[in-house]
């Protein structure tokens, strides 16, 4: 699956609501994971761990959702699992991923038995809200992981078995971090064609200049129906975010409990954009930046999701995207966390 130009990614996203939901998405995650070139005692390992996952929704949750992406890293070829649900929570994470805290009716081996079979666990459970496991499966997890900057984003379609109109990347360029939301106009798969060639773009350049790459997204979305583009670059030796954006795309620095919200010029990338400018913030050693789509209401706060920052950004990906998304529009979410 590896490609000279690196691809965005797609979340596959499964309605786990009984148990007879539970085995075709078992069956999807291994054959993804052989699709990945995981061995035979991989690939039953993933199987195992979706579903004791799914399993814990149906038991405990009253159901919820799985979310199964391949990520193409540069230690190799690595599955992401999310499991998201709405349930009664606990504060007590220790005890949930302790051995012999076993759900009734499941294989028996616990969270704790998840976490030792991954390369990076997490779980975030917030009382009377609900819960979300992470789990990375594979040989290694990539460089990115521990390079200090740590990256996810999570996109969800508007319908379930249809394309995602907002498509998520994100790359390293000469040591700095490039991220791009892009949101395709409307729905369907023209929107979803103009967002991936804007996703396209971004990962084939070589160009750190925000700016410059959405100049170059422009021109290459002019025969499509066009986008909502934002894209940041974090630079941790220098400490500064830069950013450039067209259209409704909405960008969030938070550092200290404060948010900053940065605005996107008006317009459409590929039709009606306007000339472009770049603005520079700096920020100190700890800072997180939040990128999302209109499928996101603007009005979350990090009331609504307590603590989720201290977490994995793909856990607070799928937090913000519980909290916040309609499911009357695609939703796409990135989170740019550093580690100190």
């Amino acid at each position: 699956m590896t490609s000279a130009v690196p691809r965005a990614a797609d979340d596959a996203w499964w309605i786990v609501d009984e148990n007879a939901a539970i085995p075709a998405v078992r069956r999807a995650a291994a054959a993804l994971a052989s699709e990945l070139g995981f061995d035979s005692d991989r690939v039953a390992e993933v199987g195992i761990v979706v579903t004791e996952l799914a399993t814990n929704l149906v038991r405990h949750a009253g159901g919820g959702e799985l979310v199964l992406r391949a990520i193409e890293g540069d230690s190799g070829a690595l599955l992401r699992v999310l499991a998201v649900d709405s349930g009664p929570g606990s504060r007590n994470i220790r005890t949930l991923i302790s051995d012999g805290a076993s759900t009734a009716g499941t294989l028996g081996i616990g969270l704790g038995a998840c976490m030792r079979l991954s390369s990076a666990f997490d779980v975030y459970s917030v009382p009377a809200v609900g819960t979300i496991a992470e789990v990375i499966l594979g040989d290694r997890i990539d460089a990115g992981e521990t390079s200090g900057t740590i990256i996810s984003d999570l996109t969800r379609p508007l319908a379930a078995d249809g394309p995602c109109g907002d498509t998520t990347a994100h790359r390293a360029v000469q040591g700095q971090q490039l991220a791009m939301v892009a949101d395709g106009l409307g729905h369907g798969p023209l929107a979803a064609e103009a967002s991936r060639r804007a996703a396209e773009v971004l990962m084939g350049s070589s160009a750190t200049s925000p700016a410059a790459v959405l100049e170059r997204i422009h021109a290459a979305l002019g025969t499509t129906r066009g986008a909502a583009v934002a894209i940041l670059r974090y630079d941790a030796e220098s400490r500064t975010v830069v950013h450039a954006g067209v259209g409704n795309v909405v960008v969030r620095l938070i550092e200290d409990g404060r948010i900053r919200t940065i605005p996107s010029q008006p317009g459409i990338v590929g039709h009606r954009s306007p000339r472009l400018r770049e603005t520079s913030f700096p920020v100190g050693p700890s800072v997180a930046a939040v990128m999302h789509s209109d499928g996101l209401s603007q009005r979350w706060s990090l009331e609504d999701v307590p603590g989720v920052l201290d977490h994995r950004p793909a856990v607070a990906c799928a937090a913000l995207v519980r909290t916040a998304a309609s499911r009357r529009d695609d939703a796409s979410v990135l989170v740019l966390r550093t580690a100190s």
